[in-house]
């Protein structure tokens, strides 16, 4: 039996204590305050296992190392082995380098039933991840139920057909897609991760991406300019000219919205999109020129970062906090605000040398609906190629933040992965596994840098042992090899990016 201990995330300090021998299942837990609430020690020995950590949290993700400790089969849902599991003796002290260790995961797109987001949960859990980011809402549907707007899911949450992939020939799935989640459904999940120490962040998106809000209440859009009862729930990807209206009705529409999503949702941020917003529409509405002229503002932009306040505003007052993507810098941001950070890293960079919060997410590193590799055989690859390797070397503060006091503003990092192209379970788990492995690593392990990260020894880890936890976890991962024939999508187009993938080493 060898004594190696294959963590991943690697933790900070693992100090040998003599040995291995068979663990007895004894578990004695304890909370130390003089720890920070994640941080945790864990010693394992002849007489079982201990783990003592800063809060609650702490011993749970004390907990998930044991499980990677005692072997493969402790991640499996009922234990199999006759005999005790031999385990080396141990002492690790560990604790995150960030706050958010997210993963954001679109369910408006393509909607994945209530067991598939509590499966998410467990996944994220096992890899020290504390972040669930659902994509609550966008132009192809809408997935949470609203009581006061009933229509939001009677109508939003349903298109009459899908486009399979994204890319030439254009191929459509005619059979309609849908669904959405209940209240009590989104008070389950909450709980059940609120269990396993995993915050649910929901995004409601305002003011682009909204289109399936404005088929179910046309009064939404901007009705002087389109004729918005004729709207459906978009079928089609990509940016869409149909936005909402600046006026008091949507205000007063979204507020209400807000006000059932505060009472299911109890984390301290609400994400309110704002990303992707054309302002056509803006630009010959004359309900929204006149609202232009009423604020004084300059131009569009600002009446967007008008409507972005507002709300921020408005979640301040209830004791919350914004957070949206990197657009909502664009004419100004709320004080209190934070940055979801997505296009390359300027608008982080701006944002924390601005007091923002940010996590940081530049689609160039960490979109694992990304494709995984070059070649033929890859299932609909989209935008750039993000390897095992390149996640592993991503990192979250910037150059020009390093060693400075806006690096502290950086609070996390998150990985996305939108499913325009992951239609079901089975996709999500090519797209975002072994990736979100790699990330995780990066998101709790004080790591070099990039160039000095051992990506072989993490690759020899993979092999030696998380695969086979995945393996008994059930998750259907990429193989090192390529994919498996049933993974592959052959004669559904995808669509790359033909300019080349910046890296954080071309950052500001």
């Amino acid at each position: 039996m060898a004594t190696e201990v294959n963590l991943i995330p690697a933790p900070r300090r693992l100090e040998w204590t003599g040995g291995s021998g068979p663990f007895n299942g004894n578990v004695r837990t304890g909370v130390d305050p003089s720890l920070a609430p994640e941080a945790y020690r864990l010693t394992v020995s002849a007489d079982g296992a201990e783990i003592v950590g800063g809060a609650e949290a702490g011993v749970f993700w004390g907990r998930q190392t044991l499980r990677q400790i005692l072997g493969p089969d402790a991640f499996r849902r009922a234990p199999i082995a006759r005999e005790p599991v031999t385990v080396p003796y141990v002492t690790i002290d560990d604790a995150p380098r960030f706050a958010w260790r997210g993963f954001m995961l679109d369910v408006a797109r393509h909607f994945l039933p209530k067991d598939d987001v509590l499966r998410c949960v467990d996944l994220l859990a096992a890899h020290k991840l504390n972040v669930l980011h659902l994509h609550l809402t966008d132009d192809q549907g809408w997935r949470v139920e609203i009581e006061r707007h009933p229509r939001l899911t009677e109508i939003g949450a349903w298109r009459r057909r899908t486009r399979r992939g994204w890319g030439e020939p254009l191929l459509w799935d005619e059979r309609p897609h849908g669904g959405f989640y209940t209240q009590d459904d989104l008070r389950e999940i909450v709980a059940y991760a609120a269990e396993r120490h995993v915050t649910i962040l929901p995004e409601i998106d305002l003011p682009g991406h909204s289109q399936a809000a404005i088929a179910a209440y046309p009064e939404l859009g901007n009705a002087d300019v389109i004729d918005t009862a004729a709207l459906e729930v978009m079928t089609d990807w990509g940016i869409n000219p149909n936005v909402l209206a600046p006026t008091d009705t949507v205000l007063r529409f979204y507020e209400g919205v807000l006000e059932e999503v505060l009472a299911i949702f109890p984390g301290r941020f609400v994400h309110i999109g704002g990303d992707e917003c054309r302002k056509d529409q803006w630009r010959k509405s004359p309900t929204a020129q006149a609202r232009i002229r009423e604020l004084g503002l300059k131009d569009e932009d600002e009446l967007q970062s008008w409507m972005i306040r507002h709300f921020g505003r408005w979640l301040a007052a209830r004791g919350r906090r914004l957070i949206g993507w990197d657009e909502i810098l664009e004419g100004g941001l709320a004080e209190g605000a934070a940055v979801m950070c997505w296009r390359w890293y300027r608008g982080g960079i701006a944002a924390a040398e601005a007091g923002h919060s940010v996590v940081m997410c530049p689609q160039q590193e960490v979109y694992l609906d990304h494709a995984q590799a070059h070649g033929a055989e890859e299932p609909v690859p989209v935008g750039w190629v993000h390897t095992l390797e390149d996640v592993y070397r991503f990192e979250p503060v910037p150059p020009r933040l390093t060693g400075t006091p806006h690096a502290a503003n950086i609070i996390g990092a998150q990985a996305n992965l939108w499913t325009e192209v992951a239609e079901d379970r089975g996709r999500v788990d090519y797209q975002a596994f072994p990736r979100l492995v790699a990330f995780a690593e990066v998101a709790w392990s004080d790591l070099p840098h990039p160039d000095e990260r051992d990506f072989a020894d993490f690759e020899r880890r993979m092999n030696v042992a998380h695969y086979a936890r995945l393996d008994a976890l059930g998750v259907g991962y990429r193989p090192p090899t390529g994919p498996h024939p049933w993974q592959r999508r052959p004669g559904t187009p995808g669509r790359m990016h033909d300019k080349p993938r910046k890296t954080w080493r071309m950052a500001d």
